[in-house]
C-alpha cells in the first residue's frame, strides 16, 4: 500500500462540517484522494459537480461528505405530503448501493441523520417500515424505489440532494427512464444539489447532467486507463486448456484472494464444479443468485473464508473488495470498457495487483478492441506447459442447473407406471397428464366416448375442414411403420429419381408477355 494515490490537501483543511469531520476522523482518513481534493471544494459551496474518475479513487466518500454537510448546514424543507426525504442517492446495482451504504454509516455516526436502503431481491416489508419511520437519506436501485414512491412510502417534493453514482452504468442497464422519472418529482434543479459522478463521463451522461443539473462543474481526473499499479498479463490457451490453466494460475497464487470474471452464468457453474472438487475455496456470483446469497457469499469472499470469487460482470463495477491481489479474466468481455472495470477490483486504493486475461479460440477477437481502448499492447506468455494443473479430479457435471432439461409436457421422457422420468405425474401441484384420472380428468374419464365413435366436437371439425380426414383418436391410434436406416436412404433416393424423371412444367407467362413480345397494360 502506498499513498501516491493521494493528494496534498487534508480534509481538516476543508470547511467541513465538525460533526462530518468527526465521522472523518474515526475512519483514519487524512488526506484527500485527487477526486476529493478537486469535487470537494466546489460541492462544500454548494455548486453541483460532474465527477469524472478511475474506480477506486475515493467518488463514493467525496459525494457523502458533501451530502451530510450540506444536510447539517441547512434546515429541512416543508412538505405538504407525508415522509418527505432530504437526500436520495441512486445506483445501478444492489451491491454498490449496500456498499455506499456501509461506508455511509462511519461518515455518518456524530452527525443525529437517519438513512436507509431500498433495492430489489430481498427484506421488502422491512425496508418499507424502515424508510415509513422516517429518514433523512435513502439508498438505493432504481426499481425498488420507484416502487415505493408511487405507493406513497416517501416524498420528493422537499429532496435537497439528489446523487448519481456510476452514471455510465445507468444507461447500461436501461435505467434512464426510471432516473428521468424521479427527476420529474423533485424540485427544480436550481432548488438541489445535484451531484454525478461515475469512471466515465460518456457524451449522454453529459446530456443528462446538462438537461437535470444547474451549470454543474465538470471534473475529470485523467489517469492511465489501466492505472500504472496494475501488472497485465495475457496467456493464449485452447478452449479445453482453459480450466487446467485457471487452476494451475490460482495455486500458484498461494490462496490470495483473486477474482474470476466470466461472461456466462453456466461457464460460471462449470468452473465452481471444478474448482470446488479439487479443493479450491472458491464462491460463484451471478445474477440469478439470491440476494440473501449474494449477500453472504460477499461477506464470506470480505472475510477470507473463500479466496476465489467466480463471477459475471454484476461485480465488475462499484464493488469496493480489499486485497484483491489477482483478477483473472477467464473469457475476455466483449466491451473494452468492462476490462478496464473488472481489473478495476485489484489494486485499489494505492496498492498493487495483478491482471490475467486468457484469450482463447471463443473470445480472441476482442482483445483488439481491448488493447485499442487501453492504449497498449498487454503482454502475451505463450508457453503454458508449466502452468497447466496436473491430474485434476473431473466433476459430474451433469448436475449442473443449466444443464438440466427443462421438463416439457409430453416430451419429458417414457411413461412407467404413471411416472415421467422417475416422477409422479400426479401430486399436489402437479399439471395432469393425458393419463391421468385424478380430480377433472376422473370426471372426463367417466363421460368418456366408447371406442370406435366419433364426439360431436371432432365431427365437427372434420366437417368443416377435409372431409376425408381421419378423426383425431383414429390417427393416433394409427402407428406409424418403423423404416431401418437403409429404407429411409431408399426411399430418399426413390423420390429424388421420380423428381428428375417427371417432366419440367412450362415457365409461367408473364403479365406484360413473353420478351420481344410486348403486351399492352389493362387500363
Amino acid at each position: 500500500m502506498t499513498d501516491k494515490h493521494l493528494s496534498d490537501t487534508r480534509f481538516s483543511e476543508l470547511d467541513i462540517h465538525p460533526k462530518v469531520q468527526e465521522g472523518i476522523d474515526d475512519i483514519g482518513f487524512e488526506f484527500c484522494t485527487p477526486i476529493q481534493a478537486i469535487s470537494l471544494p466546489i460541492a462544500l459551496q454548494g455548486k453541483d459537480v460532474s465527477g469524472q474518475a478511475q474506480t477506486g479513487t475515493g467518488k463514493t466518500a467525496a459525494f457523502l461528505i458533501a451530502c451530510f454537510h450540506k444536510l447539517l448546514n441547512d434546515e429541512p424543507r416543508e412538505s405538504k405530503k407525508k415522509n418527505p426525504i432530504r437526500a436520495l442517492v441512486v445506483a445501478p446495482t444492489r451491491e454498490l448501493a449496500i456498499q455506499i451504504h456501509e461506508d455511509g454509516k462511519k461518515l455518518v455516526a456524530h452527525t443525529g441523520l437517519k438513512m436507509a436502503l431500498a433495492y430489489g431481491g430481498t427484506d421488502y416489508e422491512k425496508q418499507r417500515k424502515h424508510i415509513e419511520s422516517g429518514v433523512d437519506v435513502l439508498i438505493g436501485t432504481p426499481g425498488r424505489i420507484i416502487d415505493y414512491f408511487k405507493q406513497g412510502v416517501f416524498a420528493l417534493d422537499a429532496l435537497e440532494v439528489i446523487i448519481l453514482d456510476e452514471a455510465d452504468r445507468m444507461f447500461d442497464l436501461g435505467f434512464i427512464a426510471d432516473i428521468r422519472y424521479l427527476f420529474r418529482a423533485m424540485p427544480e434543479p436550481s432548488e438541489r444539489l445535484n451531484l454525478l459522478f461515475s469512471a466515465t463521463l460518456s457524451a449522454r451522461v453529459g446530456e443528462l447532467a446538462y438537461e437535470h443539473m444547474s451549470e454543474p462543474e465538470v471534473v475529470k481526473i485523467e489517469a492511465e486507463i489501466t492505472g500504472d499499479r496494475i501488472t497485465e498479463i495475457a496467456y493464449m490457451p485452447s478452449n479445453e486448456e482453459k480450466i487446467p490453466l485457471l487452476m494451475g494460475l490460482l495455486r500458484q497464487a498461494n490462496s490470495e484472494r483473486c477474482v474470476v470474471f466470466i461472461n456466462t452464468k453456466h461457464m460460471a457453474e462449470k468452473i465452481d464444479a471444478w474448482l470446488t472438487a479439487n479443493d479450491f475455496k472458491c464462491a460463484m456470483l451471478s445474477g440469478d443468485v439470491p440476494q440473501k446469497k449474494r449477500e453472504t457469499l460477499l461477506q464470506r469472499f470480505k472475510d477470507g473464508d473463500v479466496n476465489v470469487l467466480i463471477a459475471t460482470d454484476v461485480a465488475a463495477r462499484g464493488l469496493h473488495i480489499p486485497d484483491v491481489h489477482f483478477v483473472v479474466n477467464f473469457d475476455l468481455p466483449s466491451d473494452a470498457e468492462d476490462y478496464v472495470h473488472r481489473i478495476g477490483r485489484t489494486a485499489r486504493a494505492g496498492a498493487s495487483g495483478t491482471a490475467m486475461s486468457l484469450i482463447c479460440e471463443t473470445y480472441a477477437m476482442n482483445i483488439m478492441d481491448i488493447e485499442q481502448f487501453i492504449g497498449h499492447a498487454i503482454p502475451v506468455e505463450r508457453d503454458i506447459a508449466e502452468l497447466m494443473f496436473k491430474d485434476a479430479v473431473k466433476p459430474d457435471l451433469s448436475k449442473l442447473k443449466s444443464n438440466r432439461k427443462k421438463e416439457v409436457r409430453g416430451k419429458s421422457g417414457p411413461k412407467r407406471d404413471g411416472k415421467r422420468d422417475g416422477k409422479p405425474s400426479g401430486g399436489r401441484g402437479a399439471k395432469p397428464t393425458r393419463n391421468s384420472t385424478s380430480g377433472r380428468d376422473a370426471a372426463s374419464a367417466r363421460n368418456a366416448i366408447p371406442e370406435g365413435e366419433e364426439s360431436r366436437g371432432d365431427r365437427e371439425r372434420r366437417e368443416k375442414g377435409n372431409p376425408n380426414r381421419m378423426p383425431k383418436k383414429q390417427r393416433e391410434s394409427v402407428e406409424e411403420p418403423v423404416q431401418s436406416p437403409e429404407e429411409r436412404e431408399a426411399a430418399k433416393v426413390a423420390a429424388l429419381e421420380k423428381r428428375i424423371s417427371e417432366p419440367k412444367k412450362a415457365p409461367r407467362i408473364p403479365l406484360r408477355g413473353r420478351r420481344a413480345n410486348e403486351v399492352p397494360a389493362i387500363g
